[in-house]
């Protein structure tokens, strides 16, 4: 394990070390000079290396050190990798791995533990063969770290002896005792890397454990676990064989629920992957597969002029023969998301760069050539029809991965990859891996070929038809002529945040609705019965069925990849369905559609479910005193004001049970779920619309295993009085 990577100019800080020389007196020497005159820009200037001093920039530091395990795992080297948030603020970072050199370099004359914590650009990957394709490549990661934390305690397991070595802020030295509170007392002469105990037989490994230092870091910044959690996850998935530990120990750390709501005892999490990237793409896919996950690997040289020490310690600029190392998982699925995940030595770029570049300028060039050649089967005009770049992307899950020796990348946080000739690298695999793939005889890949050709090209129509049709589907004004549906019954008002549309079901409650809307700003769209089931079903299906192709045209922003949500025409969508199951097949049927392909409306909170009552209490009251009625909304919700009425001895009527919303009055429909001043709506979320779309998709999707095993699993549990409620 070494330093991970930055790539800055450091700058003498003689100012600052002189003042500091003034106000710790006798204390302070040209030995700390000496230590601190690097480590000193990285103070002044943090945002230059780990981008900023909030809650990301103090992550940016915990990768900095678990990177560096990571390149031991990658190596060979570790198998484990264990990180604690401890509950006084500290981050502990153990690894199995060879453990930091601790003999003296002979440049420095220091131990390597002082030269990787205190020495910006030093480290193991620089050359020499101890890593080869490396997260880091400017050694400065651990020694920024160091100098951003008021407290770091390293200890090293090597040679049968468990070494050890403590810094403030940068510089060298012991505390009196535990935590960075302790009095701290500097070398003077020369540091030590002090022998505190033994260490087993052939066991080696890292433990780095750290305070940030509040001088530097904004007062909120802390460490996230969930980002914490999605990182080791990853990594575990791009390391197969790699078990990381993330042990969270703050008293504030998330607390987990099981279904019941019941608080799930603590456990560290434990990430451990054999799949690689196949079981990544796997992972990350948000919908049922179109084609399997398919593995596109290859590799290729390529020369670049970087600057070199030589033998004399100058810089040479020498032209070095480099290797690529491409591996890609990929899949489609029959959703329109896109999932893309690039990685460079293990380092996410999710910025991407000429890796990703490369991947997606070949797949475009690849598919458009595979499908002119099939055009007269898939029935495409090549002259007119033409896919584009969204089309090809449209439901990819794709995890690209390169490999390569010291990586160009765009500043220190290492977001893009920036080595120009890793595009042609990348293109040219994909492109000979992937033809080759949708060309092959074999019968399942030939099936796989031909129904993702269909995919694209229904993709390619389907953007074509959403911008037709959000063009003429804009609201019209009194002088011009409407193009909407003719069962549409819509406002008058122009003011899309005012109005509202009810997507109701069936035309008997249709026209009680008509008489209980107020048409200034309620419109009305009817549906029968139940839409069609889009969980199964293609983009052409979809667009074929009246009911949604109706709902499409009224809401008038287009579908899927072109939905345009400032062109909705409604400021509210409420889905006004019967309180019995018929009608919570048809509210899943109909979230089913919009999380699919209108999914920016349910992320901005404009989707509704309207909440109609399930029965009427009429209380009689006597003498001439009017009759007063009373609305529940659940059997239980019932027995409870049944209760309630008898202990009050008040005389009610047998309560009354609506079957559907054509039973009600106007005026009883339009006090219950129309009115504004009086109903109840319930705001759909993205949680629960993903929820529904989970459910549609394990009991109507295409799989029948996992519908068959949560049948008989659940086949006990049946209550057969909740059928109807």
């Amino acid at each position: 394990m070494t330093t991970s990577t930055a790539a800055s100019a450091t700058s003498r800080a003689s100012g600052a070390t002189a003042k500091r020389a003034a106000s710790e007196g006798d204390t302070y020497s040209a030995r700390h000079l000496s230590v601190l005159e690097g480590l000193e820009a990285v103070r002044k200037r943090p945002g230059m290396y780990i981008g900023s001093t909030d809650s990301r920039g103090l992550m940016h530091c915990l990768w900095e050190i678990i990177d560096n395990s990571v390149d031991e795992a990658t190596m060979g080297h570790a198998h484990n990798i264990l990180v604690i948030l401890h509950e006084d603020g500290s981050v502990e970072v153990q690894d199995d791995g060879r453990g930091i050199p601790t003999d003296i370099e002979p440049k420095t004359g220091l131990s390597g533990v002082e030269v990787v914590f205190t020495k910006l650009h030093a480290g193991g990957k620089f050359g020499g063969g101890s890593y080869t394709a490396s997260g880091g490549l400017h050694g400065v990661g651990a020694s920024v770290v160091n100098a951003l934390s008021r407290r770091l305690d390293v200890e090293v397991d090597r040679a049968s002896k468990v070494y050890r070595m403590s810094f403030r802020r940068g510089e060298p030295g012991t505390f009196s005792g535990e935590g960075p509170e302790a009095e701290f007392s500097p070398f003077i002469d020369g540091s030590e890397l002090a022998v505190v105990g033994k260490a087993k037989r052939g066991v080696t490994g890292t433990r780095v454990r750290y305070w940030a230092d509040p001088q530097i870091f904004l007062k909120g910044a802390n460490f996230a676990h969930e980002d914490l959690v999605a990182r080791a996850r990853q990594t575990a998935f791009l390391v197969p064989g790699l078990k990381i530990v993330i042990d969270d120990r703050r008293p504030d750390r998330p607390v987990r629920l099981d279904a019941e709501g019941s608080e799930i005892p603590y456990e560290p999490e434990v990430f451990h992957y054999e799949g690689g990237i196949t079981e990544f793409a796997d992972f990350l896919a948000p919908d049922a597969s179109v084609t399997e996950t398919w593995r596109l690997q290859g590799s290729a040289h390529f020369t670049e002029t970087v600057p070199q020490l030589d033998s004399k310690g100058h810089m040479v600029s020498t032209e070095v023969e480099r290797e690529c190392v491409v591996d890609i998982a990929l899949r489609w699925g029959i959703g329109y998301d896109t999932t893309l995940k690039s990685f460079v030595n293990i380092i996410a770029t999710p910025k991407g760069g000429t890796h990703q570049a490369g991947f997606e300028a070949a797949l475009l060039k690849t598919l458009r050539k595979v499908i002119d050649a099939n055009a007269r089967r898939l029935k495409m005009n090549a002259k007119t029809e033409k896919i584009e770049k969204d089309d090809v992307l449209a439901g990819l899950t794709a995890v690209v991965t390169v490999k390569l020796d010291e990586p160009q990348f765009e500043g220190q946080t290492k977001e893009v990859l920036g080595t120009a000739a890793v595009r042609a690298i990348v293109a040219g695999v994909v492109e000979r891996e992937l033809t080759a793939l949708l060309n092959s005889t074999q019968r399942d890949a030939k099936a796989q070929s031909a129904t993702l050709q269909e995919k694209i090209v229904n993709e390619m129509r389907a953007r074509v038809s959403a911008r037709l049709t959000k063009e003429v589907s804009r609201r019209k004004n009194a002088l011009e002529s409407s193009t909407l549906p003719a069962k549409l019954a819509d406002c008058r008002s122009d003011d899309v945040e005012r109005s509202e549309l009810f997507i109701v079901e069936g035309d008997s409650a249709l026209g009680t609705a008509k008489l209980a809307r107020n048409s200034e700003f309620q419109a009305l769209l009817p549906i029968r019965g139940k839409i069609l089931n889009v969980q199964k079903a293609s983009i052409t299906d979809m667009l074929k069925n009246s009911e949604c192709a109706s709902i499409i045209q009224v809401i008038g922003a287009g579908s899927g990849r072109t939905f345009d949500l400032e062109s909705v025409r409604y400021g509210k969508i409420i889905l006004m369905a019967d309180a019995d199951v018929d009608g919570a097949h048809i509210r899943t049927l109909l979230l089913t559609l919009m999380y699919r392909y209108m999914r920016p409306l349910l992320a901005a909170g404009r989707v509704y479910s309207a909440v109609p009552p399930l029965h009427r209490v009429e209380v009689v009251n006597a003498g001439s005193k009017a009759n007063e009625y009373f609305y529940t909304y659940s059997e239980a919700e019932l027995q409870a004001l049944i209760k309630k009425l008898d202990r009050g001895h008040k005389k009610y009527k047998d309560p009354q049970r609506y079957k559907g919303l054509g039973e009600m009055d106007a005026d009883q429909l339009a006090d219950t779920t129309m009115d504004p001043r009086q109903r109840t709506l319930r705001r759909v979320r993205m949680g629960e619309a993903a929820g529904a779309e989970t459910v549609f998709e394990l009991l109507m999707g295409s799989e029948v295993a996992p519908r068959r095993d949560f049948i008989v699993a659940g086949a006990a549990q049946l209550d057969r009085t909740r059928i109807d409620a």
